[in-house]
């Protein structure tokens, strides 16, 4: 199993498909990658060889040396200090992190279990059966 960017790839998935396990590396960063690295993007994980592997994660640092992209833990580092920031300054994005509510406009009144987690259970009145 290959290991880059301090992630295990998965060995039966396409090279393509396969990188983009690391964070910050999406379908078209892949596609550069596996390009500039000169490997067959069709190739599966688990038949690449080390050198192939090797040119991979070169690639990659290279990349992220470059400041091009932001990888694992610079990325969520990032993203973490970003809502923080939010967080501080009392914007209502920064609020709604705050208060574990959707921050990008979604409804609230229905859906947003995600975010909100599992439904609780509210007391309400006892109903009064209607008759003699």
């Amino acid at each position: 199993m290959a290991r880059i960017a301090g992630v295990d790839i998965p060995p039966q998935k396409r090279v393509v498909i396969a990188l983009t396990y690391i964070h910050g590396i999406g379908n078209t960063t892949a596609g550069k990658i596996v390009k500039n690295a000169n490997i067959d993007g069709t190739k599966r994980t688990k038949d690449l060889s080390e050198e192939e592997v090797g040119r991979l994660r070169q690639v990659i640092d290279r990349l992220a040396s470059a400041k091009d992209i932001l990888i694992e833990g610079d990325l969520r580092r990032e993203v973490a200090v970003n809502i923080k920031r939010l967080t501080e300054i009392g914007s209502y994005r920064g609020m709604r992190h705050r208060r574990g509510l959707p921050v990008r406009g979604q409804r609230t009144r229905t859906n947003a279990r995600s975010r909100r987690g599992p439904k609780r259970a509210v007391a309400g009145k006892k109903k009064v059966k209607a008759g003699k």
